[in-house]
């Protein structure tokens, strides 16, 4: 049982998890039979082992920010470096002094729009400070272990427009204009914003999903994607915007030629307000925006990719939409951001039980890339099923590995489409794709099951969540992780779902309409990467 002090410096416990293995599409992954690893891969020539489910914690579902409004964590994490140390520690029992190994560091959490199930409203979009806590214990099935992974809650930074005025979560229905920024999206609001009494106005609309610590920059700062744009937003460490990042025109949604940054999730106060048409006819799909975001060992190269494929490549069908598109940008300059490449990236597909028999695999879009180095990236690829859904077993649900270095860099040919058409799901032939090979599951019931938890079954605190977003990378010898020894640390985005939640700085209570409280679950993984891979940016 994990204790909380709800205080200024509130006490937060962590929860990882491990899931039961999935059939892929593209299935390449070896399943160990002895106790050395629990999983395999080689891409493109390197090997990569997954050895065991090592951690897990939660963070309860009606944990609240210093600001009075609930929390939730796991749309995307970034670690700083630097903070990031191996330990010993007296431990008393029994009467007799022992020692035992543990971890720290300072980990930045964020969350997306806030509190959305019910209709997007003026919730500020935010980044937390945790210390974690991590201690290394053999785990065991029977019994379950208990939580190993803490995190003690340091402080909230709220984002800001240009202008220093707050952002919002709601969906977008006009822009604001900024001197040297782009058009950025932006909703006039009724009311309070969040269904109450209140004078209205205009906010700047952010819906973060990738969050990049900027080690480039001297002060600092953040570096955080965005799936209303899609736009990369550079942030300073007091959470102001210094620098909006707009794509290629081909990811712009549009609607009847004309930008339309809205995403069809109509507003608290008005769930009539819906965009004409619902869908945009280019661009980005709605909720498919720039999911994952990630930064090049040195610091210098930032990358940045979209959920899954834009409209005219497919992405209206879940069964055609698995063509997406990354960018790579050099940030190796202060204030400048120079798009240098663009790739295409093949996700996996699955079967899905819920649908009839015969019927066409669909796509498990990726919600967060981490860079490896040599050319090689982490994704982490889901379906949509696991806790809080109608269906509790989720049938993929992993962290895979990709390889650009054979790619096409399309970039040169400001390609509109990148299919045959938009409903084919066909790539080009005159373009090659990164290779892709399936890695990590998060749903092996073997590992889960040492920690009481599991992949299905009864809609409870045991059972995984359905959203995992989130990848931070430390490495076990608590330096710089030159035997290529890593722990892999994944939060869950449990949508602010809670019977115990507040909004609108404290001021207004809720209770999610699915009856259910579902914990900020955390996962956290060992595995061997091949020899010299740098997923560590500069120092920080």
């Amino acid at each position: 049982m994990v204790r909380l002090t709800l205080s200024h410096s509130l006490l937060l416990l962590a929860l990882a998890s491990f899931a039961t293995a999935a059939p892929s599409v593209q299935e390449r992954t070896t399943y160990g039979s002895s106790s050395d690893f629990v999983a395999q891969t080689t891409c493109n020539g390197k090997t990569y082992t997954y050895r065991e489910l090592a951690g897990y914690g939660f963070v309860p579902s009606n944990f609240r920010d210093k600001y009075g409004d609930t929390v939730s964590l796991g749309s995307s994490i970034a670690l700083e470096r630097s903070s990031w140390k191996k330990e010993t520690r007296a431990v008393w029992g029994g009467g007799n002094k022992t020692t035992e190994t543990y971890y720290e560091g300072t980990l930045w959490t964020m969350p997306d729009r806030g509190w959305n199930t019910e209709g997007t409203t003026l919730w500020q979009p935010r980044l937390h400070k945790f210390q974690v806590d991590f201690t290394p214990t053999p785990a065991n099935a029977n019994p379950p272990s208990p939580p190993n992974v803490k995190f003690l809650y340091m402080d909230t930074i709220l984002l800001r427009d240009p202008s220093g005025k707050p952002i919002s979560g709601l969906d977008p229905t006009t822009v604001l204009n900024y001197h040297g920024f782009p058009a950025l999206p932006a909703a006039k609001y009724t009311g309070d914003g969040f269904g109450g009494a209140g004078h209205g106005g205009v906010r700047m609309c952010l819906d973060p999903e990738g969050l990049v610590l900027d080690t480039q920059d001297h002060d600092g700062g953040f570096w955080i994607s965005d799936e209303y744009g899609p736009y990369v937003y550079k942030f300073d460490k007091t959470g102001k915007m210094d620098m909006a990042v707009r794509p290629p025109e081909a990811y712009i949604p549009k609607r009847k030629g004309v930008q339309s940054f809205a995403s069809n999730n109509p507003p608290i106060y008005n769930q009539d307000l819906h965009p004409d048409p619902a869908n945009p006819d280019s661009g980005r799909s709605n909720n498919q925006g720039f999911e994952g975001l990630t930064v090049s060992g040195d610091g210098k190269s930032l990358y940045v990719m979209l959920q899954s494929a834009m409209i005219q490549d497919g992405g209206l069908d879940k069964t055609t939409n698995r063509y997406t598109r990354m960018l790579k940008y050099d940030i190796s300059q202060k204030g400048q951001a120079k798009l240098s490449r663009e790739y295409v990236v093949p996700l996996p597909q699955y079967i899905d039980p819920t649908k009839k028999a015969g019927s066409k695999p669909r796509t498990a879009a990726q919600s967060e890339i981490q860079a490896l180095g040599d050319g090689q990236f982490f994704v982490l690829s889901r379906d949509g099923f696991g806790r809080g859904t109608d269906l509790t077993t989720s049938q993929y649900r992993q962290i895979d590995v990709f390889d650009i270095s054979s790619a096409s860099d399309i970039k040169p040919r400001n390609l509109q489409t990148i299919t045959t058409s938009p409903t084919s799901g066909t790539l080009l032939s005159n373009i090659t794709s990164a290779e892709y090979c399936s890695f990590m599951s998060f749903n092996v019931d073997s590992e889960l099951s040492k920690f009481g938890l599991r992949n299905g079954g009864a809609d409870d605190e045991h059972c995984l969540n359905e959203k995992w977003e989130s990848i931070a990378m430390m490495p076990v010898d608590g330096k710089d992780g030159d035997d290529d020894e890593w722990w892999v640390l994944s939060l869950s985005d449990n949508d602010f779902i809670t019977q115990d939640g507040y909004i609108a700085t404290g001021g207004t209570r809720y209770a999610e309409g699915s009856g259910l409280n579902l914990e900020n679950q955390a996962l956290l993984f060992r595995v061997t990467l091949p020899k010299h891979s740098n997923p560590f940016p500069g120092r920080n």
